[in-house]
């Protein structure tokens, strides 16, 4: 069930940035925060995505949208038997610790030109989920994958950036867009790396609970869409 309110979330999040009059998006790194720190102590990293229903100006600075972003906080490879049966048989096990969020997004920006400094809120969720992936030491394809454990929970933040005028395509404009963002992240249960155990062929989790807060850099390229 949290993974299809996830779900139903992305599309709408897909139906805003398709009739968007921005549209951007770009690299991020995440530095966990507080108690999330305590137990990954390590640069996160992934992709964010960003739509607003109307171009911010002078006249009219604020405008509303949806920001998503995916960024793994953990992962282990390992190189293991197939079965107990058959330990002539070796397979890749590859075991990431991810993050997926979506947010309400409030953009004010009531500057115009080449540099065009902005403030943002933030509030939603994140999706955060644990996956195994096991695949052939021959071709290297996945041979089947699992999750073995997530959970969902609000998040809120705030942030600010510029945009750097790039240029213009087809009358669009495009910018670098440079930014921070503070995530206050709700509890949730989580793994981190170590947290799986393989004992006399019965796999222990060592589940952790706490806030999931974070800091956030992102580099990416916003266009400004002139409909």
């Amino acid at each position: 069930m949290k993974v299809l309110k996830f779900v139903l979330l992305l599309f709408l999040f897909s139906f805003v940035t398709v009739n968007a009059q921005t549209f951007g998006g770009g690299l991020q790194l995440g530095y966990p925060h507080g108690e999330f720190k305590e137990n990954v102590d390590r640069v996160a990293y992934g992709f964010q995505l960003q739509g607003t229903i109307w171009s911010p100006n002078k006249l009219r600075p604020v405008t509303l949208g949806l920001s998503g972003g995916f960024i793994t906080y953990g992962e282990e490879t390992s190189r293991r038997p197939l079965s107990t049966t058959i330990p002539d048989v070796t397979v890749d096990v590859k075991r990431s610790n991810n993050m997926a969020n979506l947010h309400l997004l409030l953009m004010i920006s009531p500057f115009q030109g080449t540099w065009r400094p902005y403030l943002e809120g933030l509030a939603g969720g994140s999706y955060l989920y644990t996956s195994s992936e096991v695949s052939s030491n021959y071709n290297n394809n996945s041979v089947f994958e699992d999750v073995n454990k997530d959970d969902l929970t609000w998040s809120a933040g705030i942030g600010g950036g510029f945009l750097i005028k790039v240029g213009k395509d087809n009358e669009n404009d495009i910018y670098i867009d440079i930014k921070t963002r503070y995530i206050w992240g709700g509890t949730a249960e989580y793994l981190k790396e170590g947290s799986v155990k393989i004992v006399n062929g019965q796999a222990l989790y060592d589940v952790k609970k706490s806030k999931t807060n974070m800091w956030n850099i992102h580099i990416g390229v916003l266009f400004y869409i002139n409909r």
